[in-house]
């Protein structure tokens, strides 16, 4: 209890005004980077360096698993993972190793310097999972692709309210399949516990990125339902993946 307490003054104290004004600062970044043609290095590398930090701060400790299971050379890649937490987002971007673009909600858009540092690095806003939506979507990520990135999006859409897994939506897969793209399926674990949806500060926990070797949709194409069985694997694949970690304050 003791312990906690010290931590919760220390975040309110010292970490969280601190990142504050490192994300505002970053955002600011990325944005003119962007802004100034330098975009292949602005639209990764500040997120990279906002990530560690984030982590640094909250003094929550990191393990990376399987980043043998896939060739960087070899993409680009869609890669999907899990949804536990806000911490997730720090895991991916700081951990993965894949210079990527990412598919998130059109509400992001209005979030202070964050939303519009999203906007010119060329992420991709998406409202709704309509066929509509996906098409556009598509367009987007064609061009991200074409680029050179990968891009990442969350297969069940907002964050698990349980820590259970969700449905996966289907749009990913159909990027990936219409792109004729591998997936990598990415399992969090520990996020979860760090900071849920509703929370408002963090907890100390370890936390766990899993990568698995790349799936590709072309296998999928002789089954009877090709996306189910597509989703499936994936799904069963990244839920596998998931433990829950036993260190915390």
């Amino acid at each position: 209890m003791l312990l906690r307490i010290l931590y919760i003054i220390y975040i309110v104290l010292f970490a969280a005004p601190i990142y504050a004004v490192l994300t505002i600062i970053l955002a600011v970044i990325m944005t003119v980077g962007c802004l100034l043609g330098f975009g292949k290095f602005f639209s990764y590398y500040p997120g990279l360096i906002w990530s560690w930090l984030g982590l640094i701060l909250s003094l929550c400790p990191v393990t990376v698993r399987g980043r043998k299971n896939y060739d960087k050379k070899a993409g680009p890649y869609v890669v999907m993972a899990n949804h536990q937490g806000a911490y997730d987002i720090f895991l991916l971007y700081g951990f993965l190793g894949i210079p990527f673009k990412w598919v998130m909600k059109e509400s992001l858009r209005r979030v202070p310097f964050v939303g519009k540092a999203c906007a010119v690095a060329g992420f991709i806003f998406v409202n709704g999972h309509s066929i509509q939506n996906i098409r556009n979507s598509l367009d987007e990520a064609k061009r991200s692709l074409g680029d050179g990135y990968s891009i990442f999006i969350f297969p069940e859409g907002s964050r698990t309210r349980t820590g259970r897994m969700q449905p996966f939506k289907k749009g990913g897969f159909v990027i990936a399949d219409e792109l004729d793209i591998p997936i990598i399926p990415v399992s969090i674990s520990g996020s979860y516990g760090v900071m849920r949806a509703g929370s408002l500060l963090p907890h100390w926990r370890r936390l766990y990125l899993d990568i698995h070797p790349p799936v590709h949709p072309r296998e999928f194409h002789t089954s009877d339902q090709p996306m189910q069985d597509l989703r499936e694997e994936v799904y069963h694949t990244i839920q596998q993946g998931i433990h829950d970690g036993t260190e915390r304050l």
